[in-house]
Order: C-alpha cells, then structure tokens, then sequence
C-alpha cells in the first residue's frame, strides 16, 4: 500500500468500530519522506510525501476502509525534559539548544530533546530545571525559516509566543 497523504487524525476524525492497526515509528521517523515500514498487524506500508515539510504526527490516519484503520504512533523514548521558569528562560534554553543543531519539541509548556548525557548534564549545570523522562516526542519544531507557512503556528517564534501569551 502507497501512502502519499494523511487522511486525517484521531484527535478530530472520528474511525467508529473499525480495527485499528498501528504503524509503530521512533520520533526521527515521521519526518522522513520515503520509508517501507509494516503495521503491527503485518501490513506493508510504503509512505512516498513528495511534498517539503510532510511530517508524520501522533494519531495520523495514513489508511481507511471499512474494516481497519492504519494510525500512527509515536513509540516513547528517553528524553530530557526542561522546565522554564520565566520568558527569558524559555528564549534562552531554546536558543541554546537550536545552536547546538539539536531537534527541539515543546509539549505542555516544556522543552524537550532526544536523551544525551553530555547534553543532559550541560544543562543542569547551566541552571536549568531539567529531569530525564520516557515520553513521546510529539510536537517537533520547525525552526527554519519558511518564508510560505504563515498562519500555520509551527515555527519556534509562534511556539514561544503561544505559551508565552499564557502567562
């Protein structure tokens, strides 16, 4: 089966009594354009976005009929997780961060990156309320400029200023 569009998500679509049969990725998968993968229950899977920026998120439909349902899932992995305490705080650590190339996500007003130890004790070191944690890495920031995403709310800037506005 080619997949070469998301159908929707099951946070606003609703999929009934259809089986579901996840298709289970690590977090620097679901940006990878060309992938062969199989679901748990066995069915082979060819996902083909020719599109820049195509990313694949938690809950994503890639295949309905009217018995099954394929959904994505992002399978949990080690990650440290930092908790700012201010504005400037989540400005700083976000920048230190993307300088050092490293992928950013920022789920429920913390910033979170794929588990390093080098990286894990630098920022402790630095001041930063860090801990270790086993979760999902759902919410991957674009931080390249892309001068045709207006409105789309992705990019790090809109991020920082949405959790911002909270406060």
């Amino acid at each position: 089966m080619i997949i070469d569009k998301i159908i929707g998500n099951t946070s606003n679509q609703q999929t009934g009594d259809r089986t579901t049969d996840l298709l289970l990725l690590e977090w620097y998968e679901t940006t990878k354009r060309i992938q062969r993968r199989h679901t748990q229950d066995g069915m082979e899977i060819a996902i083909r976005f020719l599109k820049e920026g195509q990313r694949l998120s938690q809950g994503d439909i890639l295949y309905m009929d009217d018995e099954k349902v394929v959904v994505v899932d992002i399978i949990p992995s080690d990650a440290i997780v930092v908790t700012p305490r201010s504005p400037l705080e989540m400005g700083s650590v976000c920048y230190e961060i993307g300088n050092k190339h490293l992928p950013v996500f920022i789920q429920d007003d913390k910033v979170l990156l794929p588990f390093e130890e080098p990286i894990y004790r630098w920022l402790q070191a630095s001041g930063y309320a860090t801990e270790k944690a086993h979760t999902r890495l759902t919410n991957l920031l674009n931080a390249n400029a892309q001068p045709h995403s207006h409105g789309n709310g992705s990019s790090l800037f809109s991020k920082i200023i949405g959790i911002m506005s909270k406060e």
